[in-house]
């Protein structure tokens, strides 16, 4: 898919951002959790526009010198098309060459953990019975950019 545009998520685009996540997720974030993430100044939330659509969407929040990739959804119809793969390279351009991350991921979440794998998260550990809808575990995931490891 070309044309995707990425640009900041706003608060207007909660709307399309919830029927997304519902679309996405046995227990999809509150309108409050969004909002939440939306006040710090110190993320990085994008939204990936298709012909002014908004088709997927990243929320990642900065602790002390980490990110954590909170959220990152894209909408049925659009999945496997290089939506998620441009919000993380939209992620990495935004947070700079000396940044690290970190996220969670179910573990039977098979094609996010190869996505994430290709941009070289190595698995880190086990968050036993992390996701309360189901008690499934969680897969922690380090992602050590280049100049951060040499910092």
């Amino acid at each position: 898919m070309n044309e995707i545009r990425l640009r900041r998520l706003a608060y207007s685009d909660l709307p399309a951002v919830l029927a997304i996540e519902r679309r996405s997720f046995q227990t999809p974030w509150s309108l409050a959790m969004f909002v939440l993430e939306l006040s710090k100044p110190s993320g990085i939330c994008l939204a990936a526009v298709h012909e002014d659509t908004l088709i997927g969407y990243l929320v990642c929040s900065r602790y002390a010198d980490v990110w954590h990739l909170m959220n990152i959804a894209v909408h049925p119809r659009h999945r496997r098309q290089g939506v998620a793969r441009r919000l993380l390279e939209g992620l990495f351009e935004e947070a700079g060459d000396d940044a690290r991350y970190t996220l969670e991921v179910r573990t039977s979440n098979h094609g996010a953990i190869a996505m994430y794998q290709r941009f070289g998260f190595r698995r880190a550990g086990h968050r036993r019975r992390y996701y309360h809808d189901n008690g499934e575990d969680a897969v922690i995931m380090w992602l050590e950019t280049p100049s951060a490891v040499q910092a």
